[in-house]
């Protein structure tokens, strides 16, 4: 299990004066990016091979409120992964400093190419790499079919 510790901050609570959502999001964010760089997956390395990560969506449920000046934890597992590499899936949990589970969520993500835009395989040197990352118990090999599970599809407007 991969963990990255942060400190609540005045920028991070809402109207409630609790962590908000938005924040979750973003120290997800920041959780995903120093787990990439430690696996091999740096900013530099990914420009090389020409791939960037997109986020297909966030599921997350949360449990327990957590308060300004508060230390927490942001856990991250691999909970699925294409043969490819093409589409991965991320576990996130929070926990305060007493352990306690605070929030988890579910996230969907793929390999873009940054030339074309379009969704790309995982260069084998990178696919290589992921196979180090710490899987969930439920781990899961993902298909095209996994990233429309929710059944929700684009609808242009008329």
């Amino acid at each position: 299990m991969y963990k990255k510790d942060f400190e609540i901050r005045w920028s991070d609570i809402d109207a409630n004066g609790h962590l908000a959502n938005s924040a979750y999001t973003n120290f997800m964010s920041h959780t995903r990016m120093g787990f990439f760089i430690d696996y091999g997956f740096s900013m530099e390395t990914l420009s090389k091979f020409g791939v960037g990560p997109v986020v297909f969506y966030e599921h997350t449920y949360y449990y327990k409120e957590s308060f300004i000046g508060k230390p927490i934890t942001v856990s991250l597992e691999l909970s699925g992964l294409s043969e490819d590499g093409m589409f991965f899936k991320f576990e996130h949990n929070f926990y305060n400093d007493q352990g306690e589970h605070l929030a988890s969520s579910d996230m969907l993500g793929a390999w873009i190419d940054l030339k074309t835009r379009k969704l790309t395989t995982l260069p084998e040197a990178l696919l290589k790499l992921s196979e180090a990352f710490p899987r969930t118990k439920n781990f899961k090999r993902l298909t095209k079919a996994d990233t429309r599970i929710e059944g929700k599809v684009p609808k242009n407007l008329s």
